[in-house]
């Protein structure tokens, strides 16, 4: 075992104290009203001449006052600001001192805190009229995806590759974002899903959402000995993240080798992890590339329901069965003597590929098909697990972590998409799984947020609630402070964190590897952002 501590100008503390934030809607008398405001380090400054806005901003710290909603038709969204202060008492202080301005407000609570919403967010949209299909996309908001939108949609400067089947050019949920580079085979609109579950036009007051809705998109083909040259070639044109949501079974020394170029060239690769049912293959079987190393291989779990017995029925046979169950490996599982007051079983052919190459988890059942629409104009949602639609959902994501960080590491992405997973370890029929299936659940929102927070002065950035016991993780921050808490990393787990500023070792936390892993922390107050990015050849005008 090995930790090692570098003391430059150390600034590292144990502590059980955690900030908060409080996050409030303020809804202003008339739609004309715009505050003058200056960004500080770590606050806004009021720069009006109104004397209870000035007290306010001068007694709280306020680091967020914006107008939202945006696109909105109703007049009252129209006069609504988005608040983050450090005070619980921000919201009273504005209407009681500048009451003449503001007639209402109201605190966001923990579990609600979604702000920005695309005008096409379906059925699931919490903050305006949906101008879009009536879709239920709340698998988008299990991960957090309103969370990542208040930072950042996307730019057409950050490219998502799609190594797949042909994509739909002309259909409002593409058209003007996307480059063909290479043709590709029509495959009953598979290539169309995967680009619209990563970057499918969002906020256009049609169809659904992609996770990156605002990234550009270049696609190419897939499945020939050509392949890997295609890749190489969109990481050449400064491609970013590249999905491949398709399969081989043989390993190729070269395909690695391409890979690893890649990567060294700033590329991800994303792959969907497989469909055959652990019944079979028994975690031993390994598809590429998503087992290849730097890529990151995606498998699928439940998102939906919180408890087994919300969603269960009657099979054939008499049998109970339960479905979609929040954080549960695979689609269904039984009960033993049909005994509804036990733990249940998972159904182990109802899983799809599992093993110790995948690193997370995505919904896959219950995901709006694309396709289905653009073909026959009708509303779809996949039935059955599989990894075609899951690699997009992290691709998406990772888009977003780019868009709103260009300089951002290749090689921390990986480290903050499980970082900033949930870990589904505890759920008891899981067990059987366990190191199959990955670091846990993505969260879009705080992977994204995590972007933000670890490159931005002032703020505070969480290393938290996860059991890592393998994996190698590299994080680099410029924040005011890195809080470890309720963490571990044991066994063969490694973490290289180095920061600006302070590191905080909180309650709860473990750093214990053997001699196979190691843990080093560092506080370099010379810490530099470097960037090097390839040039991208854009889109026409």
């Amino acid at each position: 075992m090995r930790i090692i501590i570098s003391l430059l100008f150390l600034s590292l503390t144990v502590s059980g104290w955690a900030q908060t934030e409080h996050w409030f809607y303020m809804r202003a008398k008339d739609t004309i009203f715009e505050p003058e405001l200056k960004q500080l380090a770590d606050k806004i400054d009021y720069k009006g001449d109104h004397p209870g806005l000035e007290r306010t901003f001068s007694e709280n710290k306020i680091k967020v006052f914006k107008k939202t909603f945006r696109g909105t038709k109703k007049d009252e969204l129209k006069r609504t600001f988005f608040v983050i202060s450090d005070n619980p008492e921000t919201m009273n202080n504005l209407l009681r001192w500048a009451g003449d301005i503001f007639e209402f407000g109201e605190e966001i609570s923990q579990e609600d805190k979604k702000i920005f919403q695309p005008n096409d967010y379906g059925i699931t949209s919490t903050i305006g009229e949906n101008q879009g299909l009536p879709l239920n996309l709340d698998y988008l908001d299990f991960m957090e995806a309103p969370r990542a939108w208040y930072y950042t949609t996307g730019d057409r400067e950050t490219i998502v590759g799609i190594s797949d089947a042909e994509v739909d050019t002309v259909n409002a949920e593409f058209k003007g974002k996307i480059k063909v580079i290479r043709k590709s085979p029509n495959v009953k609109g598979h290539g169309s899903g995967v680009a619209g579950i990563a970057a499918a036009q969002g906020n256009n007051a049609y169809g659904g959402t992609g996770v990156c809705y605002d990234c550009g998109i270049y696609t190419t083909s897939y499945g020939s000995y050509k392949t890997l040259d295609q890749l190489k070639e969109l990481s050449d044109m400064g491609v970013r993240v590249i999905n491949c949501s398709w399969v081989s079974s043989r390993y190729y020394d070269t395909a690695q080798a391409v890979i690893d170029e890649m990567f060294e060239n700033g590329t991800i690769i994303v792959a969907g992890a497989g469909n055959r049912p652990y019944s079979e293959n028994k975690g031993e079987w390994l598809y590429y590339p998503a087992s290849y190393d730097h890529v990151i291989s995606v498998g699928t779990a439940m998102y939906k329901y919180a408890d087994p017995l919300d969603n269960y029925g009657v099979g054939p046979k008499g049998n109970y069965y339960a479905s979609n169950i929040r954080g549960y490996i695979g689609r269904t599982m039984g009960f033993k003597n049909n005994d509804l007051s036990v733990t249940p079983n998972i159904y182990r052919v109802s899983t799809t590929t599992l093993n110790d190459k995948i690193d997370i988890l995505t919904p896959s059942v219950g995901v709006w098909k694309l396709p289905k629409f653009l073909l026959e104009n009708e509303i779809v949602y996949i039935q059955y697990e599989a990894t075609s639609p899951t690699a997009p959902f992290v691709t998406g994501t990772i888009g977003l972590m780019f868009s709103l960080n260009p300089c951002l590491p290749v090689d921390e992405v990986e480290s903050i998409l499980k970082m900033t997973s949930w870990n589904i370890d505890h759920i008891k029929p899981n067990e059987p799984f366990l190191g199959l299936y990955g670091s846990g659940m993505l969260n879009i929102g705080k992977a994204v947020e995590m972007v933000y927070k670890l490159y931005t002065e002032g703020e505070t950035a969480y290393i938290q609630d996860q059991k890592f016991s393998r994996w190698d993780f590299k994080i680099t921050s410029h924040a005011e402070n890195v809080t470890i808490r309720n963490q571990q990393f044991t066994k063969e787990s490694t973490l290289n964190l180095t920061v600006k500023n302070s590191i905080t070792i909180g309650p709860n936390t473990i750093l214990r590897p053997n001699s196979k892993g190691n843990i080093h922390l560092k506080v370099d107050p010379s810490l530099e952002k470097e960037c090097d990015l390839v040039l991208r050849e854009g889109f026409p005008e």
